[in-house]
């Protein structure tokens, strides 16, 4: 089987859904999927009740691919991603599977306005999980603008404070936050490796970023975790009154191992019951916590 073959869903005949020979490449697979023949109104809904009611997977194969050329369409319109045609293809026929799967023909719509959603839901997670952006697009408003910025932007030059301004009000999310994916989005990718074995490619950037303790967001990390346990920890603590401090102190940096002062020691220490040890401790945790708010 060839790579192009693979777009064909599994368990499908090839012959009998009107491909012919094999689909060697991936113009042959769209050639074929656009002469695959449409199904009307009816004969859609005839099919989803079969897989509704009787589990009959022949009608879902039909329901497939007579949607296939939807799938292409749909993918190549995120080919500015810089990901392969036919594996934007492969994903937004899962999403159509999965829609297949949970299409109900009695509400009245059609598959092709239901399939939309959930091909391009398949190609959005895709993108996010295989493009270098992946970080930046965490929130459902970041990746509103992930995959609205491209249309947005008129030609390759920058976007005008205007237009980052209306941007931003239209999709919800701050103007720094347009302006560094716009940044991003303008980057261009780079080899990790020199293409020679000149000395001076022992500095190409696979030289350094092959160890992951050299990656930015981990020195990052490693430089504030050192000044939470120095400069921050000081000073949540010194915003503690005695008895407070003495306590977070005992129960949790007296020993390195983490074994502490217990309640009912600290308890006889200041002639209170164990459980007031216990608020104070929570208080004081709570405190010290607004204190290295600033510090995160």
């Amino acid at each position: 089987m060839t790579a192009t073959n693979a777009l064909v869903p599994a368990g499908s005949n090839a012959l009998t859904l009107g491909f012919s020979g094999s689909l060697g490449n991936l113009d042959a697979y769209i050639s074929a999927v656009n002469r695959l023949p449409m199904l009307t109104h009816e004969e859609e809904v005839a099919l989803g009740k079969n897989l509704k009611e009787k589990n009959d997977l022949k009608a879902a194969e039909v329901l497939v691919t007579s949607h296939l050329r939807l799938v292409v369409s749909i993918a190549r319109g995120y080919l500015g991603y810089g990901l392969p045609h036919g594996d934007l293809i492969q994903e937004g026929n899962i999403g159509l599977m999965k829609a297949v799967k949970r299409f109900d023909p009695d509400q009245g719509v059609r598959l092709v306005s239901y399939a939309m959603h959930w091909i391009k839901a398949e190609i959005h997670e895709y993108i996010l999980k295989n493009w270098r952006l992946v970080k930046v697009a965490t929130t459902k408003a970041q990746r509103k603008l992930f995959f609205n910025l491209r249309s947005h932007k008129q030609g390759l030059d920058a976007m005008s404070p205007k237009q980052i301004d209306e941007l931003a009000k239209a999709l919800d999310v701050k103007r720094e936050e347009v302006i560094e994916m716009e940044t991003r989005l303008s980057g261009r990718d780079i080899a990790l490796e020199a293409p020679s074995d000149e000395e001076d490619d022992k500095f190409s950037p696979i030289a350094y970023l092959s160890s992951d303790n050299m990656e930015p967001t981990k020195v990052l990390e490693a430089e504030q975790v050192v000044r939470l346990q120095s400069e921050g920890l000081e000073t949540a603590l010194s915003k503690l009154d005695a008895r407070s401090r003495r306590i977070v102190e005992a129960r949790w940096l007296a020993n390195d191992d983490g074994s502490g002062a217990t309640l009912h020691t600290l308890a006889e220490e200041f002639g209170v019951s164990a459980e007031r040890i216990r608020q104070i401790e929570a208080a004081a945790l709570k405190k010290m916590k607004g204190a290295l708010a600033a510090y995160m």
